[in-house]
């Protein structure tokens, strides 16, 4: 049953997304509220997520001497500057600028594991990159802050509420997971506790971009003709996101599953992740919060096609046995 629920995760999202949209339409006054209910789902969700990923097995994590070179090189270097390259495309609007730099430049840690198993690349690889890839965001999204809009990242972090909700809300729960890892391998029921809390994330995941599809449409409305430009974005990031995994996998000879798990790495990122740094920010920057949840509409539309496309068309190859 929870291989059917992660199966059909991404219509699960698709619909709670617009029934929340349909509802914070309809009833805005039930709805403004909705953003104090995401504080403490948001803190389940990360804790029962970061259960689920291979923590205290890091070091194993680099034994694949082409493969996590690639991952890297792709998510830390290139997908940067692919950013770079994207933001002149965006209004001149410093909140909106924010959001977009927030949710593309961290991988996802989370349903990047599913849409790999499910695009038919290589499953284990993708659980060992996991905790690689949370730790190497979680250390350099403050730099690429900096080098992108300088002092204002500094300011907000020390203005508002943004180190607190990085702490409170990922650190936390980072932790907690670490220690619920260690105490599973000794006793047998913490190990049951973990695979239960693996139920929990897709539940968990749909209930947040409810809340916020609810309690953020108005905005999303107001500003409806720049978020265009922002979908256009989005979009080019996604396609230009693939070929990038395309050509790593061909300079890093890496074999077609391995190379098919770039890619989603690489086309997925980590919106949830980033949404309580979205959220603690001050009013002014809440169109950030909005694109954050926007991009993670336009990624899983984006994800249904790169099933199809990825193993079909980009990386072809065996698909025997990579499930």
């Amino acid at each position: 049953m929870r291989e059917k629920l992660e199966q059909y995760q991404v219509w699960v999202y698709l619909i709670t997304i617009l029934t929340g949209m349909m509802i914070g339409w309809g009833w805005p006054e039930h709805t403004r509220h909705w953003e104090m209910l995401l504080w403490p789902v948001l803190g389940a969700l990360l804790y029962a997520t970061f259960t689920q990923v291979p923590l205290i097995h890091l070091a194993e994590a680099w034994r694949d001497r082409r493969f996590f070179p690639a991952l890297l090189l792709g998510n830390f270097v290139l997908v940067p500057l692919l950013v770079a390259g994207l933001l002149p495309l965006l209004p001149d609007n410093p909140a909106i600028q924010l959001g977009v730099l927030l949710v593309l430049l961290v991988p996802c840690t989370d349903w990047f594991i599913s849409f790999t198993h499910l695009g038919h690349g290589d499953s284990a690889c993708a659980i060992a990159a996991a905790p690689v890839l949370l730790i190497a965001q979680l250390v350099l999204l403050p730099v690429y802050l900096w080098l992108f809009i300088g002092e204002v990242a500094i300011e907000l972090a020390l203005g508002s509420h943004l180190l607190p909700a990085f702490f409170g809300l990922i650190i936390t729960p980072l932790v907690l997971a670490w220690f619920t890892e260690r105490l599973a391998e000794k006793h047998l029921p913490v190990k049951t506790l973990v695979s239960r809390l693996g139920w929990l994330p897709v539940p968990l995941l749909a209930l947040v971009v409810f809340l916020i599809a609810g309690s953020q449409v108005s905005l999303v409305v107001e500003q409806g003709k720049l978020f265009w430009t922002v979908l256009l974005v989005f979009a080019l990031y996604l396609v230009a996101a693939a070929l990038i995994g395309k050509y790593l996998s061909r300079l890093f000879q890496l074999a077609p599953p391995a190379g098919r798990t770039l890619v989603f790495s690489l086309g997925t990122r980590n919106s949830f992740v980033m949404l309580p740094l979205a959220l603690s920010l001050p009013d002014a920057w809440g169109s950030a919060v909005v694109v954050i949840v926007f991009q993670s509409l336009v990624e899983l539309f984006g994800m249904l096609v790169y099933l199809r496309w990825v193993p079909r068309h980009l990386i072809k190859g065996d698909i025997r046995g990579t499930r």
